[in-house]
């Protein structure tokens, strides 16, 4: 059986914090060498590359990353076993690690995540970002505990996940004073008015695309965007009329001093927690699907 050396783990862990072999030695108080030798003998037992040099900077592999979460696992244990058998409180956490589908509003996430926070005040929340694709990857190995996407996960994607829907809401149309006459006579005052749209391949894209083709509008697309905060404050400065989720209405007009011209509550934009269990047992996930069903997604929604 293969044994992993945690002197060398922790030597690797320290640099990865540190930024740089130097920091780290000074920080163990080792030399550089010494140090330098250690990660190479860390590599090459576990046979993978974890740190690589970037002109005058080592910066982590993917393999690195990966094996750094699991050190900050390690060490935290280390630390909270070494207070329990002196009879002190470990200071354990409750911990979730959710990962947000990149096209999802920043602060729908955080809609969507503060009861979470609320319901568990001592609660550590960390929070991984990316496409769908890569956060059913780390869901299926539990680097995540719940992925909140804005689809569910389908048969394609090669991963034993479960879908529980938040639920879903329908769709208000801001704009800047500029192109406030768009509110009289909407829908159909959107033919030819400059529009921003998220990216293609996105929920709300399709479903703001089989709607304006259902209504047989074609507003003038002004631009799209990846970032959906980024549409806004182009939005906010007249570049276009945008659109985003209803429930949101308030705060989007308050932030960026827009109005609200319209609504379509058929284009509905779903929302979902996505865990491997079949019924939800993290507490703090438990908290954000009963807020949810229960205060975020009303019938008004």
């Amino acid at each position: 059986m293969d044994w992993l050396n945690y002197h060398h783990l922790f030597y690797f862990w320290t640099v990865a914090r540190a930024g740089s072999i130097a920091k780290a030695s000074e920080e163990l108080r080792l030399a550089q060498p010494t140090i330098s030798n250690q990660l190479k003998t860390l590599e090459g037992s576990l046979g993978v590359k974890l740190l690589e040099r970037q002109g005058r900077r080592l910066v982590l592999t993917d393999v690195g990353r990966t094996v750094l979460k699991y050190c900050d696992d390690i060490f935290r244990t280390g630390r909270e076993l070494q207070r329990a058998v002196k009879g002190l409180p470990t200071g354990q956490r409750l911990r979730l690690v959710a990962g947000i589908v990149d096209v999802i509003p920043k602060r729908m996430a955080s809609l969507l995540l503060a009861p979470a926070v609320d319901a568990h005040p001592a609660m550590t929340l960390v929070c991984r970002e990316g496409p769908l694709p890569q956060l059913l990857a780390s869901l299926a190995i539990h680097e995540l505990d719940v992925v909140i996407a804005d689809v569910p996960a389908s048969e394609e994607v090669k991963v034993k996940a479960f879908n529980h829907k938040l639920g879903d809401c329908g769709t208000s149309f801001f704009a800047a004073p500029r192109h406030a006459q768009v509110k009289k006579g909407f829908p159909r005052s959107l033919q030819g008015v400059p529009m921003l749209l998220p990216s293609e391949g996105t929920a709300l894209r399709r479903a703001l695309e089989g709607w304006l083709d259902a209504t047989g509008i074609r507003p003038e697309v002004a631009g799209e965007f990846d970032d959906s905060a980024l549409m806004k404050a182009f939005g906010a400065r007249g570049l276009g009329v945008f659109a985003a989720p209803s429930v949101l209405e308030d705060e989007i007009r308050s932030q960026y001093h827009v109005a609200v011209v319209g609504r379509a509550a058929d284009v509905r934009e779903a929302f979902y927690a996505i865990t491997v269990e079949r019924r939800l047992r993290h507490p703090a996930v438990v908290s954000i699907a009963e807020a949810a069903r229960d205060a975020v997604f009303g019938p008004a929604a």
